[in-house]
């Protein structure tokens, strides 16, 4: 009872009120400070995220938003640990929870908190509502720490309060590692890491045994099941003490607490065997009392070599846990001496090696308890204490990412599926007529005097837009913007060199003075990689123009026959006054040509419909209502408001609303089956025809010439565009390349410049030179000088 009074209710070790971890209210268990943070309200960036991205109004939900603002301030407003405290950091934190069902984590809102055990390092900010979590649960676990070191422990109903509340410090540190801190994405601050939340739950589970250890004294177990109790706390004191030197976090951790964790590992261990031997010496094993009493005097030794080290550094242990020790060692040397004495003069039991000695079997009491509202705030926030649910009303984050989702997959199946293949038929369709030449076959039948519309609005468009000549003022044009710019460039990199060369023959004749100017090369290298840059942009430029020549050459004869007027370019097509295929047979053919090219148009012009109706359709499809209903349904068998929902919980509303469109895939095989053997007939009709139309040449050449006219048009307009395009081209360079221009000839004017100023003009030096001669001539009215004396 002398021990454990020691420790029940002296100081605490170590017992800095500042960010030393310990509490100082005499409580002897290391307590966790609140993490601090800066005032931020929330209701502004919800507000603007809940119109921007949900289409809602705010106002809507503004008592929900001046509540949440609210709960932040109550639950992080203070640094005094109290159950109030530890009630609004509960309730903030379950509204968090729920909050992150609605929104996205990032939904804008900026947080800003500080590490708990180093107030001077810098802040952490983050747009993460789950940091926000892990920030205010981390101080949850801490209240808990700190309402602990504040319960009595000289009566079992203290000592039990503060066993819960460790267990639940531990518990919810443990939650925050395995639940909280993995939804965050970003570095969080030093006390928040994996390293150190493992070290803070092992202290806390120490202590909450260490509580039950003192619990089992005042309740006086046995000593036998103490010993087991104490034994079990040395090991947990031994695993925090490894937890809190991992090289991560071994310079955050509190000063006093690796110490004060290894000192209590001994203390207990020495408790253990202390404890056993009381229980040998009960039941007559006066051998194994003997070996127990030295294995504790061993461990009380190790212990004072832990306190007098502490005490030539810096004396962080703290008195009342020194005291505790010494008087442990006093204890347990009186006893141990006792046994010896005893068993060496009246029992002489055979003493046991201490490695022969039994382990004792440890009693776990103390386990991480995650408190109810933290591990399902969800079943508490329709209590009172919690309050209800904000944000109920809104639709969830996820509904938006699922509604986001289908419309993705529905696109894919519409546009990439059924439109995409209903197209690919129209295509092959047309690349199956364009194939046969038709229907150009039978206007050259059917319309043998004049032209077809297609190639009379073709050569209107040309003329009007300055035919065969406004097309060759383009290419000359062309290329002289393109040998104008090079000239140019030309100029430029001239200039370069001119100033390059002068710069070497100048450093060749005065190099003192050149010594510290810079080089050509270093000052020029980013104008000379321009000029290379423009060069090869205008050399891909002539090379496009080259080609457009090409095809400008190419068709240059039909260019200016579709330039011509239009009864001209009528006369230059072979024409017929009458149709040739008079034979009835050949007209029956011509006939069921044109019947299956009137049911291919019609089949296109109905295909075009149902792509139309297919999109109107989609467009039309809103599956939000659904994902709503079925979100509710979910809610609904659910215990809980707070479901975090994944999208693919939705999988069987998207099956069935994209099964909608299943029955366009049997269509589109129709479609596929009745164009084929709509082709077939097309194919063999027109074998008929080309048989029929055989005999008549001046009908192919006709069609030859319609052919060539068409093709011309297609080519001047690829052409026209190219050259207006590569027009505009020319004309957005012009200022770059004058630029550019400019700057090399200014440089190098400016070179000049300054090499006169370093050695003077040519003429200067050639005057400089004279004068030096002149300088050397002799003079006989001067006396003479010899160079070394005579």
């Amino acid at each position: 009872m002398f021990l454990l009074n020691r420790l029940a209710t002296g100081s605490s070790p170590g017992s800095s009120s500042g960010s030393g971890g310990s509490t100082g209210d005499g409580s002897g268990l290391l307590a966790v400070p609140l993490k601090a943070t800066e005032k931020t309200q929330c209701s502004a960036a919800l507000a603007a995220y809940i119109a921007s991205s949900y289409a809602e109004p705010p106002d809507a939900y503004r008592d929900d938003l001046r509540v949440l603002d609210a709960l932040r301030d109550s639950a992080t407003a203070t640094p005094d640990a109290s159950a109030a405290l530890l009630k609004r950091q509960t309730r903030y934190f379950a509204q968090l929870t729920f909050l992150v069902t609605k929104f996205p984590a990032d939904v804008g809102l900026a947080f800003t908190w500080r590490c708990a055990f180093d107030a001077s390092a810098s802040a952490t900010t983050q747009r993460d509502l789950n940091m926000e979590r892990a920030a205010v649960l981390f101080n949850i676990a801490a209240t808990y720490s700190q309402l602990a070191g504040r319960e009595s422990r000289q009566d079992k109903e203290g000592l039990t309060k503060a066993f819960g509340a460790l267990q639940n410090a531990a518990g919810a540190f443990a939650h925050l590692a395995g639940h909280v801190i993995t939804e965050c994405p970003q570095q969080l601050t030093a006390d928040l890491s994996p390293a150190m939340l493992a070290a803070l739950e092992a202290v806390m589970l120490a202590q909450a045994q260490e509580c039950a250890w003192h619990r089992a004294v005042l309740s006086h177990m046995k000593d036998a099941n103490v010993a087991r109790i104490a034994v079990h706390t040395a090991d947990l004191y031994a695993h925090a003490a490894e937890c809190v030197a991992h090289p991560s976090i071994a310079q955050a951790v509190p000063q006093p607490w690796p110490g004060v964790l290894r000192l209590k590992h001994l203390y207990y261990g020495a408790e253990a065997q202390y404890r056993r031997a009381q229980d040998c010496l009960a039941n007559a094993r006066h051998g194994e009392e003997v070996a127990r009493m030295l294995a504790a005097r061993e461990l009380c030794a190790r212990a004072a070599e832990l306190v007098a080290q502490d005490a030539r550094a810096a004396g962080r242990l703290g008195a009342t846990l020194v005291d505790a020790v010494r008087a442990q060692q006093s204890l347990v040397a009186s006893n141990c001496e006792r046994a010896v004495r005893d068993n060496d003069v009246i029992y002489l039991d055979p003493v046991p090696t201490a490695s022969s000695l039994p382990a004792i079997a440890p009693y776990k009491l103390a386990q991480p308890t995650v408190p109810s509202a933290v591990e399902d705030p969800g079943a508490h926030l329709r209590d009172s204490d919690l309050g209800p649910p904000l944000f109920r009303a809104l639709v969830p984050f996820v509904i938006h990412q699922a509604a986001s989702l289908y419309e993705d997959r529905k696109d894919q199946l519409v546009a990439n599926t059924l439109v995409k293949a209903l197209d690919e038929l129209t295509a092959d369709c047309e690349s199956v007529l364009a194939s046969l030449n038709l229907p150009h076959a039978l206007d050259a039948i059917q319309k043998p005097v004049g032209l077809p519309p297609n190639i009379l609005v073709g050569a209107d468009e040309i003329r009007s837009d300055g035919g065969y000549a406004g097309l060759k003022y383009l290419l000359d044009q062309a290329d002289r913007s393109n040998a104008e710019l090079s000239a140019l460039l030309d100029a430029a990199e001239t200039a370069l060199n001119d100033e390059a060369h002068e710069d070497q023959m100048l450093r060749v004749r005065d190099p003192a003075a050149c010594s510290a100017r810079p080089t050509s090369e270093d000052l020029t290298h980013q104008l000379r990689a321009r000029v290379a840059d423009l060069q090869a942009r205008l050399q891909a430029a002539r090379s496009s123009d080259a080609t457009m020549r090409a095809a400008f050459v190419q068709w240059e004869s039909v260019l200016a026959a579709l330039s011509s007027p239009r009864e001209e370019l009528e006369r230059m097509v072979p024409s017929t006054t009458a149709n040739p295929l008079t034979d009835p047979h050949h007209c029956r053919i011509v006939e069921r040509l044109h019947q299956y090219l009137s049911e291919v148009d019609i089949m296109k012009r109905e295909r075009l419909k149902s792509v139309e109706k297919l999109k109107r359709i989609a467009s039309e499809d809103d599956v939000t209502p659904a994902l709503n209903e079925e979100m509710q349904r979910l809610v609904a068998q659910a215990s809980t408001p707070i479901m975090h929902f994944e999208l693919h919980q939705f999988e069987d509303v998207f099956a069935l609303r994209l099964d909608r469109y299943a029955s366009w895939k049997p269509y589109i095989a129709e479609e596929g089956e009745a164009q084929a053997e709509l082709l077939d007939s097309i194919r063999e009709a027109n074998q008929a025809f080309l048989i029929a139309r055989s005999s008549h040449p001046l009908l192919q050449k006709r069609e030859q010439a319609l052919s060539n006219l068409e093709q011309a048009i297609q080519a001047y307009r690829q052409i026209s565009f190219n050259l207006h395009d590569g027009s505009n081209f020319y004309a957005s360079l012009e200022p770059e390349v004058s630029g550019i221009r400019t700057q090399c000839v200014d440089f190098a004017t400016s070179r000049r410049i300054e090499a006169g100023e370093l050695c003077g003009t040519p003429q200067q030096q050639q005057q400089q030179q004279q004068q030096q001669q002149q300088n050397r001539v002799w003079d006989p009215s001067m006396p003479l000088k010899y160079t070394r004396q005579k």
